[in-house]
């Protein structure tokens, strides 16, 4: 798993704005960076939507900073879009379907007693604009939000 001071690894994928682009990390580095991976397991479902809705009532802050916040999971881009639309999200965000950005970033996890394999697990990376990640925090319990004050902090010290 890639942890602070890693290489963050590099992706491309369909990215959900409201209409679907496409995203290559690397590309948005020089103009976006820092930018917040905050990574979680799907879409619609409660902690999932409280978590992406906290980024959304603090995306004021991370804007002063200069920084790009990115919701990130396995969820296609229509879902996603949908996702955004019916809780006014403005961020964007990145769709994994093929789990390829899951199993890079190793943050992937089974809900076996749902029969749900392969989502995110919830899971926060902060990477500055020489693609080095500077701050990490991954939970194996899906229902632990990440500390946004801690996040916005590691934002502020690489903004």
């Amino acid at each position: 798993m890639p942890t602070t001071g890693d290489t963050a690894p590099e992706f491309t994928a369909p990215l959900a704005t409201g209409d679907v682009e496409s995203i290559t990390l690397s590309d948005r580095l020089e103009d976006e960076a820092p930018i917040v991976l905050a990574f979680f397991p799907g879409a619609f479902t409660s902690v999932c939507t409280t978590e992406m809705c906290t980024f959304e009532d603090r995306l004021a802050a991370f804007d002063d900073l200069d920084a790009s916040v990115y919701g990130v999971s396995v969820d296609s881009p229509f879902a996603l879009n949908e996702f955004r639309a019916q809780n006014d999200l403005t961020f964007d965000f990145v769709s994994d379907f093929d789990r390829e950005i899951i199993d890079a970033y190793d943050v992937s996890m089974d809900f076996d007693n749902l029969g749900v394999y392969g989502v995110a697990k919830r899971s926060v990376f902060v990477i500055d604009a020489d693609g080095e990640i500077t701050y990490a925090w991954v939970s194996d319990d899906p229902g632990v939000e990440p500390d946004y004050d801690e996040v916005e902090d590691a934002v502020a010290d690489v903004a």
